[in-house]
């Protein structure tokens, strides 16, 4: 396809390329194209580029593409003809199943592709082969046959050593991986049963089981500390910091005021949960007695001053680079930085000298932000406060520590709170209600409850000077031409808001016809449905509805804060996006050693990068409370429980309990005789012959049918008033949440 170029020295852009051009582009390179590829074949500009990323990632989100791994695109549903797969194991039907080999696993779930049987009497793959395969699009699947077998890389898996007829199996701890795998005697490594191990699958095709090797003895999986470690290992994300970071960490010294702002006399506190180790972020305010700011306040929020401990290319750096995030776990933390720095030098513990990085804000008496600084400093906290002191204080229940601080200090913080929550509310955030479950352990490790969150005034308080500080930093960089990484959320895709359309109308609520909306527009939408049975049902619709947010170096706002501009500012300690805008402000502002360096890094790059870690650290956490959840929930299989179905799928429902927040599958096999097609815009099954539907929100009471705490599994079985029991769930199905047996069309229920 002929590209037209732009006229050297002409000054004008090219024109943008049609969605059509984009697409057969792509179709036609003759590699994966990615962002960069298709903005240098257009001869795009730097705003144009802002508009190609748009574009794409509505494309995808409207299914016209897909993402693979590097971030490079292909046509929708059409996987190169011929590309090297990955055998990963059999389904339900004994089918080999395989994956493309260059997926991204944080750009969602691989096409399934089903392999054919081999032909010329040639033995099947084995789990880890890797082929070069010939695929056949079936509808949303892929048939693959064999061209040839490429080298075998034997892959390897966590799992638990069992003992199955005198014979050594690891079960997976990967709730997709369906069958054990069988140690040959004198590969076990020393371990025994009960051990958390590494296993490597041996290559080629072989009668039953895959086999395997034992490589790694990782730990005892019978203590609930086991939970932790699978998650973390399942993810690879690094515990143990190398010997040359540690040792930087342990070198550190308390850092010298010299040409820092002194606020060692300015009533700082920080304000944390009650179990927080770490302490980066501390605030004061108090009125504004500028005549010409009546009714506004000055707030001062101090951040840990990272940057001046971590040096770009240091062995703290390259530590930090490859963990990107720290990880919370209900039994640990595995902190972005070694102690010595978080939990030490840069944490503000009360009445020790700390150096920070300070954000002086304005606002008015709408709350709007007037003005900003930003200066380098030496601070000293005075008091570690939890969020329920400061809520029993404000509410005039002080204790010993809050007393004399009442009203110089928490009393001016919720008033410029007041403030902010009126600007919060002017623009419009989007304000879903999301409750979250917390894992309280006791002293032997065990979960003894698990209950929701709660959200605190005083935790909105935080939030709120939090947003107005990220807010600063962004508008500072933008102002200074500066590198920065945003913290994007874009508005959702046509395609999506299509779909949300369609299903609030099935309800009767109105959605605009053009489809545009603010966030302030589904607000507007959640409060219709608040005191309705609808509620929990639209609120999980319109957050399916959003796009993701990520890093990036363009600007694109962040459409559920309401804001043009958003960085992350307040938080280096744990996030490293954080450290970087520290160091864009040092270097722009001259605030003195540790800004960027003169070469910083391709910052679309290091965007990705540090989404990529972000998600994978969610992924971790999230795994972790399935599984000690699993683990409280063991000892009550066959119990009832009242619950909501939180997904429907063609292969079953999944319901989150009231009780506990434990989220579970219903297969699909086990609802009542009938065949059931998935409508997806409704979010509903609906049987074929009886006409029952299951829909999201609904209200279910369930039995417990299987818990596995090594995989975080919960079986569920729906109680709709039969008289007979459901048919028990076997060993298989807690492993995973579930495929049904046929492939891309209506399922039937087991008969009762």
């Amino acid at each position: 396809m002929a590209r037209k170029k732009k006229t050297a020295g002409s000054g004008k852009s090219a024109p943008f390329p049609s969605r059509e051009q984009i697409l057969e582009f792509i179709n036609d390179s003759p590699r994966p194209a990615g962002k960069r590829e298709i903005a240098r074949a257009f001869q795009l500009d730097a705003e144009q580029k802002k508009i190609l990323k748009k574009v794409l990632r509505e494309m995808q989100d409207e299914g016209a593409l897909e993402r693979g791994r590097g971030r490079r695109y292909g046509g929708a549903g059409s996987l190169p003809s011929v590309t090297v797969v990955e055998i990963s194991g059999l389904d339900a039907d004994g089918a080999v199943l395989a994956r493309p080999l260059n997926w991204n696993s944080d750009d969602g779930v691989p096409p399934t592709i089903i392999m054919a049987p081999e032909r010329g009497g040639r033995s099947a793959p084995g789990i880890g082969d890797r082929l070069l395969a010939r695929l056949t699009p079936l509808g949303k699947l892929y048939e693959g046959r064999t061209i040839r077998h490429l080298e075998s890389r034997p892959a390897d898996l966590l799992g638990i050593v069992e003992m199955v007829s005198g014979v050594m199996h690891v079960r997976p701890t990967d709730r997709r991986q369906k069958s054990d795998i069988v140690v040959r005697t004198g590969d076990a490594g020393g371990a025994a049963p009960g051990d958390l191990v590494r296993v490597q699958l041996a290559p080629g095709r072989r009668l039953g089981l895959p086999q395997g090797r034992i490589i790694e003895r990782i730990a005892d999986a019978a203590g609930p500390k086991a939970i932790s470690l699978i998650a973390l290992k399942e993810r690879d994300i690094p515990i143990d910091f190398p010997a040359a970071a540690l040792a930087q960490a342990d070198a550190s010294a308390a850092a010298p005021l010299e040409d820092r702002e002194d606020l060692r006399d300015l009533a700082l506190v920080t304000i944390d949960g009650a179990d927080a180790r770490d302490f980066d972020d501390a605030v004061h305010a108090r009125t504004d007695d500028d005549a010409a700011n009546s009714g506004g306040h000055r707030l001062v929020v101090a951040i840990a001053d990272v940057a001046w401990y971590v040096r770009p290319g240091d062995a703290l750096d390259h530590a930090a680079y490859e963990r990107g995030t720290s990880v919370y776990l209900p039994d640990r933390v595995v902190p972005m930085l070694p102690e010595a720095i978080s939990n030490g030098w840069c944490s503000l513990r009360p009445e020790e000298d700390r150096p920070c990085l300070v954000a002086h804000l304005t606002i008015d008496a709408e709350g709007q932000l007037k003005g900003h600084r930003f200066s380098r400093a030496l601070m000293r906290s005075r008091a570690r406060l939890t969020y329920e002191q400061v809520e029993d204080a404000y509410a005039g229940r002080p204790d010993e520590t809050t007393t004399p601080l009442v009203d110089n200090v928490i009393r001016p913080l919720y008033a410029a709170f007041d403030l902010l929550e009126k600007a919060r509310e002017k623009r419009g955030a989007l304000e879903l209600d999301l409750p979250e479950r917390k894992v309280i352990l006791g002293d032997d490790g065990e979960v003894a409850a698990i209950q929701p969150r709660t959200r605190l005034a005083s935790h909105r308080l935080i939030e709120e000077f939090m947003i107005a500080a990220n807010v600063a930093a962004a508008e500072t960089l933008e102002k200074q031409r500066s590198p920065c990484l945003y913290r994007v959320h874009d508005q959702p895709s046509m395609e999506k808001l299509r779909m949300l359309g369609e299903f609030l109308d099935s309800l009767d609520i109105p959605f605009p016809k053009s489809g545009i909306i603010s966030a302030q527009g589904f607000n507007h939408i959640l409060e219709r449905v608040e005191n309705t049975a609808e509620k929990h049902l639209v609120h999980d619709v319109v957050l399916r509805s959003q796009a993701q947010a990520v890093y990036a170096p363009d600007n694109l706002g962040h459409f559920g804060l309401g804001l043009q501009r958003y960085s992350h500012f307040t938080s280096p300690i744990r996030r490293y996006p954080d450290l970087v805008v520290h160091r864009a402000l040092i270097r722009s502002l001259g605030l003195g050693a540790g800004g960027l360096e003169d070469e910083p890094r391709d910052f679309e790059e290091m965007g990705e990068h540090l989404s990529d870690l972000e998600r994978r650290a969610a992924g971790a956490e999230r795994d972790a409370v399935d599984r000690f959840t699993a683990r409280f929930l063991a000892d009550r299989v066959g119990t009832l429980f009242q619950g909501r179905i939180n997904g429907v799928t063609r292969f079953g429902l999944f319901v989150t309990l009231d009780e506990t927040g434990a989220d579970g599958l219903v297969p699909i096999r086990s609802l009542a005789d009938d065949y059931y097609d998935h409508d997806e815009a409704q979010h509903t099954l609906i049987g074929r012959n009886g006409g029952r539907r299951y829909r999201l929100g609904d209200q279910v009471e369930v039995m417990l049918a299987e818990a596995a705490p090594i995989t975080g599994g919960l079986i569920f079985h729906l109680m709709d008033g039969s008289d007979e029991a459901p048919p028990p769930a076997n060993r298989g199905q807690g492993r995973g949440k579930g495929r049904g047996k046929s492939r891309g069309r209506p399922h039937r229920g087991n008969r009762r």
